[in-house]
């Protein structure tokens, strides 16, 4: 499985944002909330087009993402 076939990016779509493909729920709404402590199966109750395979899929485009970008982080204390 690649995060290409769940992601997809239509400027039609949600202004161009990278969205779970076929839907409107843009991978910044999975994100975020995986991020705040929702758990696949709490995501799959509000949002009932995310699959399992999907949740990986947005975990895998974000490291691909983070592999090309550094963000700058203030010194360690």
């Amino acid at each position: 499985m690649t995060w290409q076939e769940h992601i997809s990016v239509d400027p039609a779509v949600c202004h161009g944002l990278a969205c779970l493909r076929g839907t409107r729920i843009p991978v910044t709404v999975v994100l975020a909330n995986l991020a705040a402590g929702l758990t696949p199966a709490e995501l799959q109750r509000s949002y009932p087009a995310i699959t399992p395979a999907a949740v990986t899929a947005v975990l895998a485009y974000a490291a691909d993402l983070a592999a090309e970008r550094v963000v700058p982080l203030p010194p360690a204390a």
